[in-house]
């Protein structure tokens, strides 16, 4: 078994435990490796993100969160070079860019031969321009988003006016290059759009939002006609 299978097989072997922790020479055991390979096969999936954690001492072990990971996948070569590409093209200002990024570098990683070197050769021919787009709101639009928390943001709208505001997050709107947070407005008691590049701060308030209907907010406007991208329209 290759190192990459060994990560795959290591991570499904946590799975099927938990939350019973599994011990290193258990797992040494069971792949017929040594316990330092193991151990350095765990660092390393926790380095890369994946929900590994130890517990020290008696009746302790490594154990991994169900909740918060897929089971193997298996893509094609050009499934998976589309997904590289696509992940590589989300520019540093995008929401999620940071998650986008790992998911590109984990994807290229678990790939071989022809189809790694494909992957990389495309996603070297794709550029973006991005736009100027401030980390820590970036960061708080995806938490409010993640967690359906208010969000307190400062904007400055296309006059140069700036306000204070309190909204209930509903999506994101993506069009002609730009990033919108669609959401319900307090201050204006109805649903506005928010160019995240013209947000200058944001804070989640840790308040918990009711669910709002994003076509009902656009509904309307002149993003009425929005769908959801083609790829994610068979999810909705």
């Amino acid at each position: 078994m290759n190192r990459t299978a060994r990560l795959y097989a290591l991570v499904e072997e946590l799975r099927a435990a938990a939350p019973r922790p599994l011990t290193v020479a258990v797992l040494a055991t069971r792949f017929e490796v040594s316990t330092r390979t193991v151990q350095r096969d765990l660092q390393a999936l926790m380095d890369s993100g994946v929900p590994v954690r130890t517990t020290p001492g008696r009746g302790g072990g490594w154990t991994i969160d169900p909740a918060t990971t897929l089971p193997p996948l298996h893509f094609t070569a050009d499934e998976a070079a589309a997904l590289a590409a696509a992940l590589a093209a989300a520019d540093a200002s995008a929401p999620y860019a940071g998650a986008a990024r790992t998911a590109y570098q984990k994807i290229v990683a678990s790939m071989t031969g022809p189809g790694s070197a494909a992957a990389r050769e495309l996603a070297a021919r794709i550029v973006a321009l991005p736009a100027r787009t401030d980390p820590a709101v970036r960061a708080a639009v995806e938490r409010a988003l993640t967690d359906a928390e208010v969000l307190r943001l400062s904007y400055v709208d296309a006059a140069g006016r700036e306000s204070e505001r309190e909204v209930e997050p509903a999506g994101l709107l993506t069009a002609e290059g730009r990033w919108y947070l669609i959401a319900w407005c307090r201050t204006r008691r109805a649903g506005r759009g928010f160019r995240l590049d013209r947000i200058t701060a944001a804070a989640t308030t840790g308040e918990q939002t009711r669910p709002h209907d994003l076509a009902d907010l656009l509904h309307g406007s002149a993003a009425a006609d929005a769908v959801p991208p083609a790829a994610l329209a068979s999810l909705t």
